[in-house]
């Protein structure tokens, strides 16, 4: 299926679904890649102080399922930390990203984005770096696992959020 984007950052972008939805088994069998979370998962326990994908919601590139629980700031309004689930933001700038060299054209938002499109049947030439970058990301649960109780949300709030934004499910650890 052909999907052509037309949002805030992105107009004409065209890609296809090769892939049905949530079939990310092929990704899992050649680099590792194991996310704990689904993007719609992620949109309603609150990512990115709701500012990520504010613009999106009323446009086909997503299912409309995903849209009523999801914790968004509204059109216009700065990431706001209480919309997430740990209340802390925990994420740079969007410059910062680009300055890093993290954004590639094709998602202009940076992993998540990537990370949504890849579920909903995108493949692309960014795959492996993305998952890499994902599974590597995956270091910060260590850290958890030994500073924190299990279920201590008050413990590294920050670094938890952060791995909820990378598709980890830090309430586990």
């Amino acid at each position: 299926m052909e999907v052509v984007v037309n949002n805030n950052m992105q107009h004409g972008y065209t890609y296809l679904r090769i892939r049905p939805a949530g079939d990310i088994g092929d990704l899992e069998r050649m680099y590792g890649f194991r996310p704990e979370l689904t993007p719609k998962e992620m949109l309603a326990l609150g990512v990115f102080g709701g500012k990520y994908f504010n613009d999106v919601a009323n446009t086909d590139e997503y299912p409309r399922d995903w849209w009523p629980e999801a914790k968004l700031s509204g059109l216009g309004n700065p990431a706001d930390p209480s919309l997430n689930f740990f209340g802390v933001l925990a994420s740079s700038s969007l410059a910062q990203w680009r300055k890093k060299g993290w954004i590639a054209d094709q998602d202009p938002r940076g992993w998540f984005e990537w990370y949504a499109r890849t579920y909903m049947g995108r493949r692309s030439e960014d795959d492996e770096r993305q998952v890499m970058r994902q599974i590597r990301f995956r270091r910060h649960l260590s850290q958890l696992t030994r500073n924190c109780f299990p279920g201590d949300f008050e413990c590294r709030p920050k670094q938890r959020q952060a791995l909820l934004q990378w598709a980890y499910d830090s309430r586990r650890y």
